[in-house]
């Protein structure tokens, strides 16, 4: 329960607040006093715990939704910070995930179009991936440069092939636990009991989720597939009752899915709990910043995928060492963007020049918050559109660029949602009122311009309304800039976006093999392929390799004797072939 009256920070703690975590927090609830520990040295670099999770809109207490209990969660925000104007990119996980992963904008880099590399066979597309700019790098073979154990555990997901340099380790037993010693680590959880198939039938939990509690155990196996519904967890009455959005009808196939969505989130919030049980177990918690949020937006029909605030945002929770800034609020606008160049801030390293984003925390925070994000929707899977999106702290400005196609497009995937097919069933009917009926609409206004606050659920189109002429015109010639600074042509076909990525070729390109010399001592390695990562193993004395691949950044001291494996590839290129190298039998 957040509290009412503010303590007056040490001096410890406002030295923190200025030099590392610094934001622009409303204080909603009291700020415990900062406990003093001599004993450590706070310019350390801080360990990053990034528990994320799917589909998830704000349906959590701390967010105002009382639905359900989320104990670990509200633990969190009471000592922490909640930011409840957090915006996906994307209403969808891929091109969200790959702004994330960059710092840029999806439609920037060609990761725009979920599931770049599948549906082939319905759209006549080859697959391919994004392809970014030659000087990016993925944040966390970023982070591993400067020092740190990264790992993911364990859905990737980016719309492009990760370098191998990428993480120590992305895989379901993937921990911090397995990091060098006193080494900081940048750790990612990711929870899918959220995610929008946890409301098909058969309803069930799938058996992998276990591995949460399991700390990474190598021994743990699981069953696969899915828990029958008699196994599955259940936190929640079946007779809950339920607010459902104004676009659902309020019927009994509408709240079987609703008490699905929030048993799930029940049980993501428990998992979360054993994540954090771990950390403090490990007497890493007041030296880590923790931070939860949602990959997008939620799970139900017109909101994943959707360019509305029911797909778009999402939750964030940010837990600081010694609970600095706890219970209160932070209101600023942030967008995924964000995310990368904040990473590097808080860890000490100044944003890269590439990066569209900004930090809103750390030392290189950005002098200026954000006054907009920005959003798009384009191909989901089998069907497409075109929709852009940019948002203040009040109004959202939309552009259809296909006016002439409905809201609804028929995606198979979606339709496994029972409430999905009690829409459909019911507009076939001619049952649903006139609000349910909009997203059925057989067209779109070009423009549409909503008030976030007084209509949240954004239905009430003021474009066309002469008072709000000079916000849509501000909205519009923002949109504008956006567009022109990012190098986005949202009418391009994704046929001509492939070549476009692909140089005019045919196929997808191909990173070059390294190269090596080895001279007296010391070899180097290097790739033609502009911006490419090169990694490396050498191996040990018992003739294993290590596991991990180790990112190549500068010249090498070894033996003749020394045996090494290479790899290089850039993002959206094919990566090389890995190459073995004796080096006593290697020739300049």
């Amino acid at each position: 329960m957040i509290k009412n009256i503010i303590n007056k920070p040490n001096i410890l703690t406002v030295v923190l607040i200025c030099l590392l975590f610094s934001s622009c927090q409303t204080k909603v609830g009291e700020t415990k006093k900062a406990e003093t520990d001599d004993t450590k040295n706070p310019t350390e670099k801080p360990n990053i715990l990034w528990l994320v999770t799917e589909d998830m809109g704000a349906y959590i207490p701390p967010f105002g939704d009382l639905t359900v209990p989320t104990p670990n969660l509200t633990r969190l925000a009471n000592e922490g910070v909640i930011y409840p104007n957090v915006y996906s990119t994307s209403g969808v996980c891929a091109p969200s995930r790959a702004a994330i992963a960059t710092g840029m904008y999806p439609t920037s880099i060609g990761a725009n179009h979920m599931r770049v590399n599948s549906y082939t066979e319905v759209t006549g597309l080859p697959a391919y991936e994004a392809v970014p700019p030659s000087d990016v790098k993925m944040i966390s073979e970023l982070l591993r440069m400067n020092g740190y154990y990264c790992s993911n555990n364990y859905k990737e997901d980016y719309q492009f092939k990760a370098p191998e340099t990428a993480w120590d380790e992305s895989s379901p037993y993937a921990h911090w636990r397995n990091r060098n010693d006193n080494q900081p680590f940048y750790a990612v959880f990711n929870f899918t009991d959220t995610h929008e198939s946890g409301l098909f039938e058969p309803y069930g939990f799938r058996h992998i989720e276990n591995r949460h509690y399991k700390a990474g155990d190598t021994n743990y196996k699981w069953k696969s597939g899915n828990m029958t519904e008699e196994e599955t967890p259940v936190h929640l009455p079946k007779d809950t009752k339920f607010k459902i959005p104004p676009y659902l009808p309020d019927n009994e196939v509408v709240r079987r899915d609703m008490w699905k969505l929030y048993n799930n989130i029940a049980e993501m919030d428990k998992q979360v709990g054993a994540i954090l049980k771990q950390l403090e177990d490990d007497g890493l918690l007041e030296n880590t910043i923790i931070f939860f949020y949602g990959d997008h937006g939620g799970p139900l029909p017109r909101g994943k995928r959707l360019i509305y605030d029911s797909g778009l945002n999402t939750p964030m929770i940010i837990r600081f060492p010694k609970k600095m800034n706890a219970g209160t609020k932070d209101d600023q606008l942030i967008s995924f963007v964000d995310f990368a160049p904040t990473l590097l801030s808080l860890t000490g390293k100044d944003p890269l020049p590439y990066m569209q984003g900004q930090a809103f925390l750390g030392n290189y925070k950005s002098r200026n918050s954000r006054n907009y994000i920005h959003g798009a929707a384009d191909r989901f899977d089998e069907v497409t559109d075109v929709i852009r999106a940019v948002r203040d702290k009040q109004f959202k400005y939309i552009r259809n660029y296909r006016p002439e196609q409905g809201y609804y497009l028929p995606l198979s995937y979606r339709e496994q949602i029972p409430t999905m097919k009690e829409l459909l069933s019911l507009r076939d009917e001619e049952k649903l009122n006139d609000i349910q009926m909009q997203w059925f609409r057989n067209s779109k206004p070009e423009e549409e311009l909503f008030d976030c606050l007084a209509d949240p659920h954004e239905l009430n189109n003021l474009a066309n309304n002469p008072a709000y002429s000079q916000k849509i015109q501000e909205l519009r010639t923002e949109m504008d800039r956006w567009l022109e600074d990012i190098k986005d042509t949202p009418s391009m076909p994704e046929r001509e976006l492939i070549k476009k990525l692909w140089n005019g070729n045919e196929n997808q390109p191909v990173t070059t093999s390294p190269k090596i010399q080895y001279s007296q001592g010391k070899i180097a390695i290097t790739c033609e392929t502009q911006g490419a990562s090169i990694g490396y193993k050498i191996k040990n004395s018992d003739g294993t390799y290590p596991k991990t691949w180790s990112v190549y950044s500068q010249p090498l001291s070894l033996s003749e004797t020394s045996q090494i494996l290479v790899n290089a590839h850039r993002i959206g290129y094919k990566p090389s072939k890995t190459e073995e190298i004796l080096l006593k039998n290697f020739k300049n």
